[in-house]
């Protein structure tokens, strides 16, 4: 959905009409133009490829600017939940979404751990600071909420070399199974995947264009 927009939008532009004006001579022999060339078929040209690159830049400015609304709508669905739920982590929302978004994580997967772990803050770990993800089985500490989430996004996203081979490409639910598996705590996974239902939907994006259309 998101891509047929961007395209609609790029055929808006380019069927747009093309002015047409005319070059000087001179003009045309010292930009090294050929006047054996009508000159307004060389300003169509010229107008059509400064067109086409306005194009393109619109739309990529556009895709941008879609992205940043979209990044924003997730960070304000997990911190409206951490918010109903009066939970700490509220305000911690956009670092979720952006630590997720750099090791390609589904972006409800980090809320929801500690969600389930505990309570989105209320109950982090006791011999532990800043751990409200239950990491390392509650027995590291962080110097802050944003940094144990940048910690817990590298290793859930296979990009720590010691613990790549327990998460890199996984799923949600194959990274939740290796978290906590099965045989320690049964039905976790579901657990976690429950909660991140509860938080808002999966592709926010395809959301977005499609309320805007």
């Amino acid at each position: 959905m998101k891509n047929n927009n961007l395209i609609r939008f790029l055929q808006s532009l380019v069927l747009l009409p093309v002015m047409t004006m005319a070059i000087p001579l001179g003009t045309a022999y010292n930009t090294g133009i050929s006047s054996g060339i009508p000159q307004n078929v060389l300003a169509q040209q010229l107008n059509s490829s400064s067109f086409s690159t306005l194009a393109i830049n619109q739309v990529v400015d556009f895709e941008a600017e879609l992205n940043v609304k979209i990044k924003i709508q997730k960070a304000e669905s997990i911190d409206a939940y951490f918010a109903e739920h009066d939970m700490p982590l509220e305000g911690t929302g956009m670092k979720m979404v952006e630590e997720a978004e750099k090791n390609g994580l589904d972006w409800r997967l980090l809320p929801a751990i500690a969600i389930r772990e505990s309570t989105g803050g209320k109950n982090d770990c006791k011999k532990a600071s800043n751990n409200a993800f239950g990491w390392g089985s509650c027995k590291i500490s962080f110097k802050s909420n944003e940094e144990a989430i940048e910690v817990v996004a590298k290793n859930l996203g296979g990009n720590n070399p010691k613990t790549a081979k327990h998460y890199d490409n996984k799923t949600s639910k194959g990274i939740l199974e290796a978290y906590n598996p099965p045989s320690i705590i049964p039905h976790y996974a579901q657990q976690v995947m429950s909660i991140m239902k509860d938080i808002g939907d999966e592709d926010l994006a395809l959301v977005s264009t499609t309320s805007t259309t």
